[in-house]
């Protein structure tokens, strides 16, 4: 299953992006508004870089299967960085994706950002220094998000059985390095 080997091979990086944008400080709760500041920057960069390529890279058929209207999350972040007055652009990278399975890996990463976003967002509600901040992006999908991130697996499932499990793990394995890249 294309799923379990996307978590167990991507694993180490993973765990490295959540220790270089301090993941453990929102649980207990010693985040920074400025942290949160470096990981909206961090999220929106690699947004910018990705989004559009992924999304012009997946067959019309797909983008229905996953209900892709509502998986855009650019502009959606840029309004928690408007909180911090940061003026956000809104430009192509014209960056290449191989094919669709390459795609849907890097998907899988934006996704997965989603899932833990309702958490993130949950936790740092629960500090006060985040009283009156507003989580657009973190909190996203609400109620949808475990309905929608079922919805992705079974469709990445489906789409794994004819293509090539290594263009899902580059594609997650690109995003991830995009991640690690990222200065702030």
């Amino acid at each position: 299953m294309i799923g379990i080997l996307l978590k167990e091979q991507t694993k180490a990086l993973h765990d490295q992006v959540e220790e270089k944008l301090k993941s453990h400080k929102i649980m207990d709760r010693s985040f920074s508004l400025q942290e949160y500041h470096e990981l909206l920057r961090a999220n929106y960069q690699f947004l910018l870089e990705f989004e559009d390529a992924v999304f012009a890279s997946i067959s019309s058929e797909t983008k229905n299967q996953i209900h892709g209207d509502q998986r855009r999350k650019l502009a959606v972040i840029a309004k928690d960085l408007a909180d911090f007055e940061e003026v956000t652009s809104f430009s192509s990278k014209n960056i290449s994706i191989k094919n669709e399975a390459e795609a849907l890996g890097i998907l899988y990463v934006m996704e997965g950002s989603t899932l833990g976003g309702n958490i993130i967002a949950k936790n740092l509600a629960k500090n006060p220094t985040f009283d009156g901040v507003s989580f657009h992006y973190f909190g996203f999908y609400g109620e949808k998000t475990g309905s929608l991130w079922k919805n992705f697996k079974e469709v990445i499932e489906e789409k794994a059985l004819t293509a090539d499990s290594q263009d899902f793990l580059d594609g997650a394995n690109r995003a991830y390095r995009f991640l690690l890249d990222f200065k702030n």
